[in-house]
């Protein structure tokens, strides 16, 4: 009987066409007809060979090719200075190869009396790539081919982003073509193994928006232990669970995140103490690090024969600015009229994160590209964004050719063009900071509520109703733990005090 049904084609969800969706968008695609027709039915008919994914897949790697060829100046001539600054090809790669012992067989951590700059799953990817890399010592051919064996891994994980970012949110794939195609990842993707916590936050998140919240919390550890940028996460699960009232996601993400960073970290505390110790007490005593504002403002006190600021004094500030910034995300989260979407959160926090942090490296983009896509994915600020940011990381370069060599003056820059850059690149970060809070705040200007959508990036909290609101305007309209409104309340105080007279 099973053979004589007729065969139905399995129905799929639907997707939002961009061409549809995004303004931007919509006037790029008079060259290949216009836009997506309004009776059509996308997601509900096989697009055959082409999907979606392997759409995104195709974008990534032309971009992954073009950060290749970004790089092909370094890769031709070597990575030297000032060269690899005036050619804008630096990576991080070349230069901890041949001055951190990895091209001598140094694995951080592992090996002792060395020191790494970085957390200790960067350490581990840092001394197990090098080992990939045929010969021995420290040569040209070997520094190239520790780059490119980077390259190549990062270009994977850049691929597992994109393919995460799609499906978080099932209806919005084609927003992952913001990462595929990032202009911040393709000039910034190479410098350093930042993509790996990038993937291990979108893998966290895919797996928090599955409600699969151990996994997810593993993901978040193991991306700690990588960068330390994505435990910032679990400030924005905490907000929410405050606000819904359910404290289980925050408890059961954070303590499977604890334990696997735990896991990590602690075998390397008691063998090798000292190496596991150096990247914290790097990271306190370390001055102000470039493009970060309190480099700039050291730079202008500099010329302007103000006090500079210390190492001491600029932990103690930029630490204080960031908890007043998370508290301000904590008002707009426990106050707006209703409750932020979690990627809305975790992009504001790590957003605060980076502009008050005492160091920005040019890689750092790529924390924030990802969130964005889940944020608030519009093309035009995505766009306005990216070119502040690629101004930022040509000025870099220019600047650091001529710190570091004086070299030829029509490729140098003057200091103030360089702090310009960098205001003009935290402007930028503000700008769509702000624009998420207005989408928090007014929902209706939300790119993914507009279709009806509550948060589907949220897992436990999609659809959950308030057990903690507060009203700033309306104090009546606040929301009390139990979910019971402060007019409700006092209404039931007065009926019980008439029924006591």
């Amino acid at each position: 009987m099973q053979e004589t049904k007729p065969h139905r084609p399995q129905k799929r969800a639907r997707v939002v066409v961009p061409s549809r969706s995004d303004s931007l968008l919509r006037n790029f695609t008079e060259l290949i007809g216009g836009p997506l027709g309004r009776h059509s039915s996308p997601g509900e008919a096989s697009s055959g060979a082409f999907t979606v994914e392997r759409v995104l897949i195709l974008l990534t790697v032309l971009a992954a090719l073009l950060a290749v060829l970004a790089k092909d100046y370094c890769r031709v001539n070597g990575w030297e200075t000032p060269g690899q600054f005036y050619s804008t090809c630096y990576s991080d790669f070349p230069e901890l190869f041949k001055n951190r012992g990895l091209g001598d067989g140094v694995i951080p951590l592992f090996t002792q009396g060395s020191q790494f700059e970085y957390p200790v799953l960067m350490g581990i990817i840092a001394g197990i790539t090098a080992l990939l890399v045929p010969g021995q010592g420290v040569n040209n051919d070997r520094v190239l081919g520790y780059f490119d064996v980077n390259a190549t891994l990062i270009v994977a994980m850049w691929i597992v982003t994109v393919l995460l970012t799609a499906r978080i949110n099932k209806r919005r794939p084609w927003d992952a073509a913001m990462v595929a195609l990032a202009p911040g990842i393709i000039l910034a993707g190479l410098i350093n193994w930042d993509m790996w916590a990038v993937a291990l936050l979108a893998l966290g998140m895919y797996f928090f928006s599955r409600d699969k919240l151990i996994f997810a919390g593993v993901c978040i550890g193991l991306g700690t232990a990588t960068k330390l940028y994505p435990v910032l996460f679990l400030g924005a699960v905490l907000l929410l669970a405050l606000r819904t009232g359910k404290f289980r996601p925050f408890l059961v993400t954070a303590g499977a995140a604890l334990v696997s960073w735990l896991v990590v970290n602690l075998p390397f505390a008691a063998l090798n103490p000292t190496g596991w110790q150096y990247f914290f007490e790097f990271t306190q005593d370390r001055p102000a690090g470039y493009s970060s504002p309190w480099f700039s403002y050291n730079l202008v006190a500099d010329r302007l024969h103000w006090m500079q600021m210390d190492a001491a004094s600029i932990n103690v500030i930029a630490l204080a600015l960031f908890a007043l910034a998370c508290i301000l995300i904590a008002v707009v989260a426990l106050c707006a009229p209703r409750r932020p979407r979690i990627a809305q959160l975790v992009f504001l926090i790590v957003g605060a994160f980076i502009l008050t942090n005492k160091v920005y490296s040019p890689q750092f983009v790529l924390w924030l590209i990802p969130l964005l896509a889940l944020a608030r994915p519009r093309w035009r600020d995505f766009l306005l964004w990216q070119a502040a940011e690629g101004l930022h990381w040509a000025a870099i370069w220019m600047y650091l050719g001529q710190a570091t060599s004086g070299g030829p003056v029509q490729h140098n820059i003057d200091m103030s063009y360089y702090v310009m850059a960098v205001v003009l690149h935290m402007a930028a970060t503000a700008y769509l900071m702000a624009r998420v809070v207005m989408d928090i705040w007014d929902p209706v200007q939300d790119p993914v509520r507009i279709h009806g959508d509550d948060d589907p990036h949220g897992g436990p909290f999609d659809g959950a109703t308030d057990w903690l609101r507060i009203d700033l305007f309306h104090r009546a309209g606040s929301v009390l733990p139990g979910g019971h409104r402060v007019a409700e309340a006092q209404a039931a105080r007065a009926v019980e005090g008439g029924s006591d007279g």
